[in-house]
């Protein structure tokens, strides 16, 4: 309903008679309500024997995937706050890969706690404070009790990669991907003046092909090109491939302005076009000069002109993209030409191999056996494509959280571990404060043991044996003890090589706590619509 106030002289309107309005404790029930049942959607995902979702969109195309970031981008969410709690996951995922489904379940657990302290009239801004309070605190004992290792320890990377992995569909073929995704992260890693280590996810090309088997996973210490050679008469083969990575149309340039050519002799007409193939073999013969033989185009390549290359005994790719261009560059260490007329022998990259591949039904140009390549690819395989998708998913997180501990090097236990630590010295640190605040802390330690609780629940295990069991001996001073889910088993994490990064770990706590706090403050919620049937949604408001 409008909001309407009753003034001196009568009624007065300050909203639209369309706007809906909701204030105070219903305002904030509702926002949390949303909220929690987003965090319900995904929490079945979470852990190694958590399940997938089938997500079927309007035009029929399926995916299939337990990542809690590709579900909540794959549904469309209409509820304001329940998108704040979509938003968790994308930042969690952008900023650090892995970690998203714990983000959101966290995030509606820290809600549902708050509710509970909402009916016992404590006020949200107190709630606020204590949950701002307790996450800088939860930061502090994750840096404390986090393992600092060698950023480049291959041995290291590779079980925090299969760790990421074990709760994806790939975890059976985990130990193979892991090796493959840190070996290709390890040709790229860049190293700083100051000894730290960067890296940029953008030099690994993932080209993706369904057909052969997971196992059929590999990198090219190359680049990739999904384009096939132009002209059958071509090599499909050449060592030693010395390549020229042009960005300008091996064609004849239209002239810019509108213009047009009388011709009143026939004879005129075959020198117009004799000198349009001068042009053309001027061009190509610049490439041949300049020792190329093996040619990337970023334009188009006149049907002439790719007659030529091929009396050259040239291999020529047309209309590559240009984020290609730049990758091949950093690959081959040549140079991007925009002017043929500039090119010459120092501006070619090398490879030991160019080479036409069948790939299923396609063929493709593999640029192979690069020296010091800054940029490599890596071709996924797998049975059907909704398999290949779903490998695509789990090696980009892989891919992410080997890069997070390359450039932040320290580590922590998986399965719900660092979570129920975390939790159980929160809660002692509450009793140091006095008031409400100690209440809202509590909480956010409850909220934070949702993790290794739903852990358990997905894998089958009774959540309050699992917990008490957990608590007991990470009390004894085992600060490991978590969940091996897929034996579920209480054991020492660590020592079963179950890492993750703690980056990982602090986006999550720093993300649902932002979120949670925002919702939390919101106690007045307006919709005003566009206009006759417009509006949130796309209809006109309905009357409250």
């Amino acid at each position: 309903m409008a909001s309407i106030q009753q003034g001196p002289n009568g009624p007065v309107l300050v909203l639209k008679e369309s706007a809906l309005q909701q204030k105070g404790k219903d305002a904030q029930q509702n926002n949390i309500t949303a909220a929690k049942l987003v965090a319900e959607l995904v929490k079945s995902s979470l852990g190694p024997r958590g399940l997938d979702k089938m997500l079927v969109d309007s035009l029929g195309d399926v995916t299939i995937t337990n990542d809690g970031a590709t579900i909540l981008k794959e549904i469309d969410v209409q509820h304001p706050a329940a998108k704040m709690i979509v938003e968790i996951s994308k930042t969690v995922d952008n900023e650090v890969g892995d970690g998203t489904t714990s983000s959101v379940v966290f995030g509606g657990a820290l809600l549902a706690r708050a509710e509970d302290l909402l009916k016992k009239d404590v006020h949200s801004a107190t709630i606020v404070e204590g949950f701002q309070a307790a996450a800088e605190k939860a930061l502090e004992i994750y840096t404390s009790i986090s393992k600092a290792i060698t950023a480049n320890d291959r041995d290291t990377l590779i079980k925090v990669a299969k760790t990421s992995m074990e709760s994806k569909l790939i975890s059976d073929d985990s130990t193979e991907l892991a090796e493959v995704v840190v070996s290709a992260i390890l040709m790229i890693v860049e190293k700083r003046k100051d000894g730290s280590y960067t890296v940029d996810l953008d030099n690994i090309k993932v080209e993706k092909k369904a057909g052969g088997s997971i196992h059929d996973t590999q990198i090219i210490n190359g680049i990739v090109l999904d384009k096939e050679i132009v002209h059958s008469g071509m090599p499909s083969k050449i060592d030693n491939a010395r390549i020229a990575l042009v960005d300008t149309a091996l064609e004849i340039e239209k002239t810019e302005m509108s213009s047009e050519i009388r011709i009143s002799d026939p004879l005129q007409m075959q020198m117009f076009l004799e000198e349009e193939n001068r042009m053309l073999k001027e061009m190509v013969n610049k490439l041949h000069e300049s020792g190329a033989n093996v040619v990337i185009c970023q334009k188009g390549i006149d049907d002439i002109a790719q007659h030529y290359l091929s009396k050259h005994n040239i291999m020529a790719v047309r209309r590559v993209k240009e984020s290609d261009m730049t990758k091949l560059a950093k690959a081959t260490g040549g140079r991007v030409i925009s002017n043929i007329n500039d090119l010459s022998a120092d501006d070619l990259g090398s490879a030991d191999l160019a080479q036409q591949k069948k790939v299923e039904s396609d063929k493709w140009v593999f640029i192979e056996g690069c020296k010091d390549a800054q940029s490599v690819s890596m071709l996924i395989r797998g049975g059907s494509q909704r398999v290949v998708d779903e490998v695509d998913r789990s090696i980009h997180d892989a891919l992410m959280v080997v890069k997070d501990v390359i450039e932040k090097p320290s580590i922590v236990a998986g399965g719900g571990a660092a979570e129920a630590y975390v939790a159980t010295q929160l809660k002692g640190w509450a009793n140091s404060f006095d008031g409400r605040e100690q209440l809202a802390i509590k909480k956010f330690a409850e909220a934070l043991e949702t993790i290794p609780l739903t852990i358990a629940e997905n894998a089958g295990m009774d959540p309050i044996d699992t917990m008490a069991t957990l608590r007991a001996r990470q009390d004894q001073g085992d600060t490991w003890t978590g969940i091996d889910a897929r034996n579920t088993k209480i054991i020492n994490m660590l020592e079963t090589d179950v890492i993750e990064p703690v980056l990982v770990k602090e986006q999550i706590i720093k993300s649902a706590a932002e979120a949670a706090c925002m919702i939390l403050r919101i106690d007045d919620v307006i919709a005003v619509s566009g206009g006759p049937g417009g509006g949130p949604g796309g209809g006109g408001a309905p009357p409250m």
